[in-house]
């Protein structure tokens, strides 16, 4: 019969095979547990997108109501940057 170059035969690519396999599951679970962070990151961001979005509503309206020409400027001007910014 012949014998295997590899050495150590059926037991070192056992080893081996058991080696890659217990380094998937590492891979995976660190996978898994950075998905984990990054979707309670996202969670956390739009909890906080959320209530800026209220606080800015809020300001706006407070804005419009005492200043409301002032207010209607300030559009204005946001509107002219931002055209000329989309333009360059």
């Amino acid at each position: 019969m012949a014998q295997s170059s590899y050495g150590g035969g059926s037991d070192q690519f056992s080893s081996l095979k058991q080696k890659a396999t217990d380094q998937f599951g590492r891979t995976a679970e660190q996978t898994e547990d950075m998905a984990s962070r990054v979707a309670e990151q996202g969670r956390q961001t739009a909890e906080r997108i959320g209530e800026a979005a209220v606080n800015f509503k809020d300001v706006l309206h407070r804005s419009m109501r005492d200043e409301p020409m002032a207010t209607l400027a300030f559009a204005a001007i946001v509107g002219f940057v931002l055209g000329a910014l989309w333009k360059s």
